[in-house]
């Protein structure tokens, strides 16, 4: 029985990145053998361990064969005949097709150390048409390693075209889409992920929605960018580089989706486009099965990113609205979440970039305000029912307006 650490800790050391988890592959022997030895099995396609003390998984050397439609449609063989090379030749990718001896002694049978130095992201056989999931991993790899020069090899992008072609991304399902997507939400440039799908034909398969936007004009006095989609794109950094969480990249990634639905007639402006997203926005969510928090910071930013625009320019009583309609008061930290996605829209312009958005902090400020105000038993005397939430609003109104004095 030999042990080997393969995939991704390979990779990412060779990379000089850090290695979050470790994954090894058991070559020479069978789930007997590794259960007497301590292993704890919880594989259900495939003889997957957990080490007894590290936890760490271990699976035995596989092979697999494609017998039906989606990505469970594989049987898999293993035996104590699977070579290391057989079951890293299954792989989807070059780079995670590596391995590693307790030695330290690196066994490349794909040429991953290659495609490392070239920064290629290169697919292992033409067996990688078997699984259109593999369509999703290496958007979400590209969007990862982006910013260390990687690119998707052109022939790698030919056959995820020619996938999407014979409709094999038709079958991926919800869970999937939505899994890759938020991983890939979470890398450090979440954009080539959605500009990677859109290059091999996928992101009109997966999200219709988004891929809507390219080419939908707006007016070039607010969008130097001018393309919708690309206006997104564009938002989609700024919201990394402000620090936004997944959440806050989602709603970024969905606040325009109604501009696609904008009639042609009026075009390049775009009235009404906030609740015509609105509408898109659940459609998608429902769809892929987004999180409900995430879905709900991305309908108010849908609805209401506009009026933080315009927050210099509001009446007080609608500020308060706006507060009172993304439940500011109860739920404060979606609140700044929803402030943060509308600077990235703000500023996710071409040469805008850095401009300043003081809109963020006048809202953080009315919201700090209205928290402060409130009703002492006294003040209640001789009011009733609604004059209370009356003279509340009141007050509160009085305290917007003070602010923008």
């Amino acid at each position: 029985m030999q042990v080997y650490l393969v995939g991704g800790a390979v990779r990412d050391r060779l990379l000089g990145r850090a290695v979050s988890e470790r994954d090894w592959v058991v070559v020479g022997a069978t789930p007997a053998e590794l259960e007497r030895a301590g292993f704890i099995p919880v594989g259900r396609d495939f003889p997957v361990f957990l080490h007894p003390a590290t936890k760490e998984e271990h699976a035995l050397a596989r092979t697999e064969r494609k017998v039906g439609p989606g990505y469970r449609g594989f049987t898999t063989r293993y035996s104590p005949d699977v070579t290391l090379a057989d079951d890293l030749r299954r792989r989807d990718l070059t780079i995670n097709a590596m391995a590693q001896d307790d030695g330290g002694r690196v066994i490349d049978p794909c040429g991953g150390q290659r495609d490392l130095e070239a920064r290629l992201l290169r697919h292992v056989s033409d067996a990688f048409v078997e699984d259109p999931v593999r369509i999703l991993r290496v958007a979400r790899f590209a969007a990862r390693y982006a910013p260390l020069g990687f690119r998707v090899a052109d022939e790698t992008l030919a056959l995820m075209r020619r996938m999407v072609d014979e409709g094999e991304a038709n079958s991926l399902v919800a869970e999937r889409v939505w899994a890759e997507t938020e991983k890939a939400l979470g890398e450090s440039c979440p954009d080539v992920f959605i500009q990677v799908l859109r290059d091999c034909g996928a992101l009109k398969v997966v999200y219709p929605e988004i891929d809507a936007l390219f080419g939908v004009p707006q007016p070039a006095k607010w969008h130097p960018e001018i393309d919708t989609g690309i206006h997104q794109l564009l938002a989609l950094r700024v919201a990394v580089q402000l620090g936004g969480g997944v959440a806050v990249r989602f709603a970024v990634l969905m606040h325009d989706l109604g501009k696609a639905a904008t009639p042609a007639a009026i075009l390049p402006a775009h009235h009404g486009h906030e609740d015509a997203g609105v509408a898109l926005v659940e459609q998608l969510c429902a769809r892929v099965r987004v999180p409900n928090n995430l879905r709900e910071l991305a309908v108010i930013t849908a609805r209401y990113h506009t009026h933080v625009h315009r927050a210099l320019e509001l009446r007080a009583a609608t500020v308060l609205t706006t507060l009172e309609s993304c439940d500011a008061m109860r739920r404060p930290e979606r609140f700044r979440d929803f402030l943060l996605a509308c600077e990235a829209d703000a500023r996710g312009r071409t040469g805008l970039e850095e401009r300043a958005y003081p809109q963020r902090e006048f809202f953080e400020r009315a919201l700090a305000a209205v928290n402060g105000i409130g009703l002492t038993a006294d003040e209640r005397k001789g009011l009733a029912g609604a004059a209370i939430g009356e003279e509340l609003r009141r007050r509160r109104v009085a305290a917007i307006d003070a602010l923008a004095r």
